[in-house]
């Protein structure tokens, strides 16, 4: 993503006092030279902080002592973006912002207060970027290394500040932290564009199929063992129906499966619990308690559609009354009428320009009028109409006299199957006939469900058909593969680099292990990892060469990865003496060693040859103490400035006016 600084700005507290700006060039490599406790390392805190950083690490005292606002100016495919934020003073880190976008930007002198958040600009950059809004947490563990990636993720190949740049355990910016080194390996397949957007919805699709897939299996296995148990009592269950007398036929011993479900089948689609009593078997008792049952039945259903209109007819009556109250309420807090006639009176003049309103009377009296008949028509609604009123009291009745119905014929059955033994026999018949039905109608249900062409069976089916379609779509085994094929790639980029830089090992092959966010560099019998490589020249020229593989591959593709990298101090690990003397000023720069020199200059001949790859894609930052003589004749290189003597990042008129 072409994404390069073009200005970093500083706001002074002393507000007669002009931002000091440091601008940078896009395609360059662009080097601020300067000595010791200049505020050369203040750059990449600086730039972090304005793109949303959570915590603030610029230097206290010099610099934030003197400093209201910080602002990064970006160079953009779209437009050109300021995005500058408070010093947050006592507090770890501030949310108060400011931003510009446009084709050109007026630097404020003074920003006066902020237009938006961190948190805004947060999700602003994250949808500039083009970042997926899914996550990676397909199981929905809540963890939060399996979030989704975010713009502030990608910035871990942008920066590699004094304690990165030749660190043989960290090779990323922030990679040390265990947040962000979990984070970072979860997204890292997004971030070499192995997997997609398109490849994340569908998993988070395989996942969810994959719950369901699960619980219909298993409650198919359940209902199956109900199933093949019951199949197994096939014939009981038959010879049962026979017994109760709800099959008249005889049972053949060889009768088949399907024919004896055919029997269960008619029996529950014909058959009543009664249907075994007949005229002849019958006593007058019998009979009328037959009779009583099916009148308590019928009864009962009456009872029942009385209750569910009585309901829904009180639900009606109280929203009518509701909604009165409510239209009463507001016409009353109106009184939009009243209020027209008070305005249109003669002599009354315009609220706004004081004019009399005679030439309006006319029409302003025409529209409270008609007002006036909305408010009255309004106030006129009656509740409910009169026949309403009527069918519910009437309702209200006939559920009392059912009621009393039902209790009347309750009352007579239970006295006569207490005076009838025969009665209590055929009660009890009956009730274990209703049960033998219900159990058997379920039952054959299950079964149904459980045939070829059962409905959970065929959503088992289509569920597997849907997993397994998904699953060759998504294809871990694939993703792994581009992937690898991507970090060879990057590799590659890196291995071409290293002859140039100054290395001990620099034909031997290297791997990036993304479980270890580091490289492994494979020798003649075994691979060594960074930080069981010796000499600090060596871990700088892998991290020079690494950074600058993944920029490249990057530019190759639309990535939400910003276009520039800023190393800070590169060249320390050829003078670490020289920056720890007690007797010597500290501002005042190393000697070089010939051979020191000829390392150095290595590093900005390997950056220019990128830069010139790149066709003005990339931008590099060098903060460094090298003076010109070691990189001033080498293309694409730009000298933004020199901070030596009294020149610095924080100016000393600021010093003496604040």
């Amino acid at each position: 993503m072409y994404f390069n600084i073009k200005e970093i700005v500083l706001w002074p507290r002393n507000h007669s006092l002009k931002p000091r700006r440091v601008p940078f060039e896009s395609g360059k490599i662009n080097v601020i030279s300067g000595a010791s406790r200049t505020g050369k390392s203040a750059i990449i805190p600086i730039i972090d902080y304005c793109l949303g950083a959570e915590l603030c690490s610029i230097p206290v005292n010099t610099i934030r002592d003197n400093c209201e606002w910080f602002g990064v100016l970006i160079d953009t495919d779209q437009d050109l973006k300021l995005f500058a934020r408070r010093e947050p003073g006592n507090q770890r880190s501030t949310g108060d912002m400011f931003i510009l976008s446009g084709k050109d930007i007026e630097i404020p002198d003074v920003i006066e207060k902020g237009n938006t958040s961190a948190d805004a600009v947060k999700r602003f950059l994250d949808e500039f970027a083009g970042i997926t809004a899914l996550d990676f947490d397909f199981d929905n563990t809540n963890s939060g290394f399996k979030g989704r990636p975010s713009f502030r993720d990608m910035l871990a190949f942008n920066f590699q500040p004094q304690n990165v740049v030749a660190n043989p355990n960290t090779l990323l910016y922030k990679a040390d932290s265990y947040e962000h080194r979990e984070k970072l390996r979860n997204i890292f397949p997004y971030v070499l564009n192995a997997v997609t957007p398109e490849i994340l919805a569908k998993q988070h699709e395989l996942a969810q199929l994959r719950k369901e897939l699960q619980r219909k299996e298993n409650e198919l296995r359940t209902v199956q063992q109900v199933s093949e148990r019951w199949i197994a009592e096939i014939y009981s269950r038959v010879v049962e129906a026979r017994e109760l007398g709800l099959v008249k036929q005889a049972i053949s011993p060889t009768a088949s499966r399907n024919e004896l479900l055919e029997i269960l089948r008619d029996l529950v689609d014909t058959a009543k619990p009664e249907a075994h009593v007949t005229l002849e078997t019958l006593d007058e008792s019998i009979h009328e308690l037959v009779r009583l049952q099916n009148e308590e039945q019928k009864v009962s259903t009456e009872i029942s559609i009385l209750r569910k209109r009585f309901a829904e007819m009180s639900k009606l009556k109280q929203s009518t009354k509701q909604f009165k109250d409510a239209l009463k309420i507001q016409r009353d807090r109106l009184k939009v009428s009243q209020w027209i006639g008070k305005i249109h009176e003669p002599k009354c003049g315009c609220p706004l320009c004081g004019k009399i309103l005679d030439d309006t009377t006319e029409q302003i009296e025409s529209l409270r009028k008609a007002l006036e008949e909305i408010e009255k028509t309004a106030g006129n609604i009656d509740q409910v109409p009169a026949a309403f009123d009527r069918e519910y009291e009437r309702v209200r009745a006939e559920i009392q006299v059912v009621t009393e119905k039902f209790e009347g014929i309750s009352i007579r059955r239970k006295a006569l199957e207490n005076s009838s033994e025969e009665a209590q026999r055929s009660h009890y018949h009956t009730m274990k006939v209703s049960r033998f039905l219900g159990n058997l109608e379920q039952s054959l249900k299950t079964y149904d469900r459980l045939g070829e062409d059962g409905d959970l069976e065929r959503e088992v089916n289509n569920l597997r058909e849907k997993v397994a379609q998904l699953t060759n779509a998504i294809s871990e085994g694939q993703i792994k593969a581009r992937t690898e094929r991507a970090l060879r790639i990057v590799t590659s980029y890196a291995e071409k680099l290293m002859p140039l830089l100054d290395t001990e090992r620099p034909y031997d092959p290297i791997t990036f292990s993304i479980s270890d966010l580091t490289i492994k560099v494979k020798g003649l019998d075994r691979e060594d990892y960074l930080w069981e490589i010796g000499s600090g020249s060596n871990w700088l020229s892998y991290h020079i060469s690494v950074t600058l593989g993944f920029q490249q591959y990057f530019n190759e593709l639309k990535n939400p990865v910003p276009s520039f990298v800023v190393y800070d101090q590169p060249s320390q690990v050829y003078f670490p003496q020289q920056l720890v003397v007690r007797d010597k000023p500290l501002n005042i720069d190393p000697k070089f060693q010939d051979e020191d020199i000829e390392a150095v200059r290595k590093i900005f001949v390997v950056l220019a040859s990128v830069i010139k790859s790149s066709k003005g894609k990339s931008q590099f930052i060098v903060l460094d103490h090298a003076p010109k003589s070691i990189w001033g004749d080498i293309p694409e290189v730009h000298l933004v400035e020199e901070w030596r003597g009294n020149k610095k990042l924080i100016p000393d008129l600021w010093l003496r006016k604040s």
